[in-house]
């Protein structure tokens, strides 16, 4: 880490004219020419000036020869920010000149500090060290503004003074380069991304249940193996990186000051490794290359001795790679199942007096700790290596199911990183995690003593990538992912989110000449449906939820946005048809599409009652949700279908009147990645009075229950026209997850959407 210091006790005469400096001068600022700048993460010390200073072909960029790479770096990108070739000036110019200067007096609280004085003859940037000078120039490059054409050579820099640092020392991006693998040239991109917004951290995961992306030589079937997959449809995915495509991502890393962080997962989520060496697990091999999403039962052995000399010559050829002080070796979402049924295992908790497999859990991550540091490292795990007995004194505690393990953590006398999924997990749509959300994060838990506070390092965003391939990351990053470098970087007093937002608007237009796809900042559209009993239709009513967007929507049996149209009004839906609807930002669709599927049947509207419950998260609109007559999608969070878990539904419809009807059905889904199956089988009864039914027939499931694919199956059954009144439906579930599923024992989940009656 660049950033030692900040734990350091600074008690010294420089510190306290810095401190002077900040408290005395800088509050007395132009709040609103402030507003004239867009800088994201916001400075926390900024006076605006008068005038500005004209960055012309005519500017010189002076600096000394010991920072000669900066120098060169700052010269390289302001030619791809403005197109300008500006020349290295040895003398000393005093006007129309960029000045880099290390200062041996500046600020010694902070090493990444910078301070950046832009007048009208000149542009001075100062630092301590080198990678304040780089923070600073980032800033720079912030206030340069865009190109707005081919030829233009002047470029308008606001004149300001700004003293800025860093809030935390950890400001980091969690990347998942397993469950989908990303090229070198785009994990470079995103180094670049990530120093351009002030963060220093890249946490690279490299190794999972679905695959082992990091060439070790000792061990070849490691990535002859593990780093390959079949996919549902037979083909082979995977990839790795080699050691010399590592070192190259490293030193890149290092020029741009961002350290990388290895995670080598540990003693879970292992698959693709013990399909790689069976003899490591707990029980007989074959193991296969995770193919589904989740939790794997199959753990690394600890009563195995070669368990532990496995991983310590990983570990010995990763620490090769990696000069980081850290190492990542996971530790979360361990069952522990094989360990209690494992004879070496046992014995082994015997033999150290273990009193169950959560000391155990300590047992192994403390070995490895201890080995990590005999090599002058430190270790980090997720919040998980907490339990049992905990880590040794030097391990860092990733926070990632809330802040309690933070909490913990910093009360237990351990560092800790803030990665809470509820606010930094950018894997999640904008549909449920919102920009705003993000912003709100602080990243120092409540409740801590001063003391406390000095063991959180900082925090980190996280990309997991099981639903997402390298070309939709920049849409799920951007622009939360701004939002989570202001949250580390900008003490709290400094930040505001309408502030933010100005800010974040003048920050499209940059990114998109940095070549990032953007997203959305929240759900694009919310909208309402109405049924009117009377017409026998819908009417849908859409509504943007942020500025700069418009929808467009299209009608059919299979529409397609090819054939949308500009939404201006509500929508009337007279028949059976699919309605979908997406923003169009900038000219380009945007989000997840609203589609609707609505069945106008006789079963629409009716009363209807279910004997067992609905899992309150999969609520829907109530029971009344499987008579609306609009079909779920395939996305279950969708809120248009009903969860049921570890039962049976059994439901029953009263249609108000008797009908003639000759075919009734309901919807049910599948998707055992998230533990939802078909049902076994859908029984059907009708009644004319509610009292006495009649067994219409039962639809057995098709559906192979192995099928890894989200499946979305109507059970119907036709037959010839009869009056009925009332229609009961029994679906059953199969309990329980079945001895092949990761969730093997569990309860498992029934989804229904929708009873039908025509």
């Amino acid at each position: 880490m660049q950033n030692r210091a900040l734990h350091k006790h600074q008690g010294t005469m420089k510190k306290i004219f810095f401190v002077l400096l900040i408290t005395v001068v800088l509050p007395h600022l132009n709040v609103a020419a402030r507003e004239k700048i867009s800088v994201v993460p916001k400075p926390n010390f900024v006076i605006m000036g008068q005038g500005n200073f004209s960055l012309s072909r005519s500017t010189g960029v002076s600096y000394t020869r010991h920072l000669g790479k900066l120098g060169k770096y700052l010269i390289e990108q302001l030619e791809f920010f403005t197109h300008l070739e500006l020349r290295h000036e040895i003398v000393d110019r005093k006007k129309n000149v960029i000045l880099l200067k290390l200062d041996p007096n500046f600020n010694e609280a902070n090493e990444e500090a910078y301070s950046l004085d832009v007048s009208q003859s000149k542009i001075v940037l100062k630092a301590r060290t080198d990678v304040g000078l780089f923070r600073g120039i980032q800033t720079l490059f912030q206030l340069i503004p865009i190109p707005n054409s081919a030829g233009q050579d002047t470029f308008i820099v606001p004149c300001c003074k700004i003293v800025d640092y860093p809030r935390f020392g950890w400001r980091g991006l969690n990347l998942d380069c397993v469950r989908h693998f990303m090229s070198v040239d785009f994990v470079k991109r995103y180094i670049d991304l990530l120093a351009y917004y002030k963060f220093n951290v890249f946490h690279w995961h490299l190794t999972d249940d679905q695959g082992w992306r990091i060439q070790i030589k000792k061990y070849p079937r490691l990535t002859e193996v593990g780093a390959w997959r079949k996919e549902a449809d037979g083909k082979i995915y995977g990839g790795y990186y080699t050691e010399e495509e590592i070192r190259e991502v490293v030193a890149f890393a290092k020029s741009r000051f961002v350290t990388v962080v290895p995670e080598i997962e540990m003693p879970g989520h292992c698959q693709a490794s013990l399909a790689s060496y069976p003899e490591n697990a707990c029980v007989p091999g074959p193991f296969e290359v995770g193919t589904q999403w989740g939790v794997y039962k199959d753990i690394y052995n600890p009563g195995n001795e070669s368990t532990f000399a496995f991983l310590e010559n990983i570990l010995t050829e990763v620490m090769s790679l990696f000069p980081s002080r850290y190492i990542h070796i996971g530790g979360d979402e361990v069952p522990k199942i094989e360990w209690k049924q494992n004879a070496k295992c046992q014995q082994l908790m015997k033999e150290k007096g273990l009193r169950n497999e959560e000391q155990l859990q300590s047992y192994f991550i403390r070995r490895i700790q201890r080995f990590v540091e005999s090599k002058g490292r430190q270790i980090i795990g997720w919040d998980e290596i907490l339990e049992g007995d905990g880590p040794d004194s030097g391990g860092v505690v990733e926070s990632w199911r809330g802040t309690d393990g933070a909490m913990q953590a910093a009360k237990s006398g351990h560092y800790t990183i803030l990665a809470p999924g509820e606010y930094t997990y950018l894997s999640q749509d904008a549909d449920g995690l919102s920009l705003d959300t993000v912003y709100s994060f602080d990243p120092m838990p409540h409740g801590l003593t001063p003391d406390q506070q000095k063991f959180v390092l900082g925090t980190e965003a996280s990309m997991w990538t099981e639903h997402a391939p390298q070309e939709t990351i920049d849409s799920k990053m951007f622009p939360r992912l701004l939002a989570v470098a202001e949250d580390a970087w900008t003490n709290p007093s400094q930040k505001d989110y309408t502030d933010f937002h100005k800010r974040l608007d003048a920050q499209y237009d940059r990114l998109t000449y940095l070549g990032v796809d953007y997203g959305l900042e929240r759900k694009a559209i919310s909208y309402i449906t109405i049924f009117n009993k009377e017409k026998k239709e819908f009417t849908v009513s859409l509504f943007p939820t942020q500025v700069g967007i418009t929808l467009r929507y299209t009608t059919g049996d299979t529409p397609t946005m090819e054939d949308s149209q500009f939404y201006e009004k509500p929508v009337e839906i007279s028949g059976t048809t699919t309605f979908i609807a997406q923003a169009e930002m900038r000219g380009r669709l945007v989000g997840n599409p609203v589609k609707l599927s609505f069945m106008i049947d006789k079963a629409l509207g009716a009363n209807v009652s279910v004997q067992q419950h609905y899992a309150p998260q999969y609520a829907a609109n109530g029971v009344g949700s499987l008579v609306d007559g609009i079909r779920g999608t395939t996305n279950f969070r969708d809120g248009l279908w009903l969860g049921y878990q570890g039962t049976d539904i059994d439901a029953t419809v009263d249609m108000r009147e008797e009908k003639s009807i000759s075919e009734i059905g309901a919807g049910f889904y599948q998707s055992i990645g998230s533990y939802i199956f078909m049902p076994t089988s859908v029984e059907f009864y009708a009644s004319r009075d509610g009292i006495h039914f009649d067994n219409v027939g039962v639809v057995r499931n098709d559906v192979p229950e192995k099928d890894p694919d989200t499946i979305i199956k109507d059970f119907k059954l036709a037959f010839k026209s009869k009056e009925i009144r009332y229609i009961r439906m029994i679906a059953k579930g199969i309990g329980v997850c079945p001895p092949w599923h990761i969730g093997a024992g569990d309860k498992a989940w029934l989804f229904i959407d929708e009873i039908f009656a025509n």
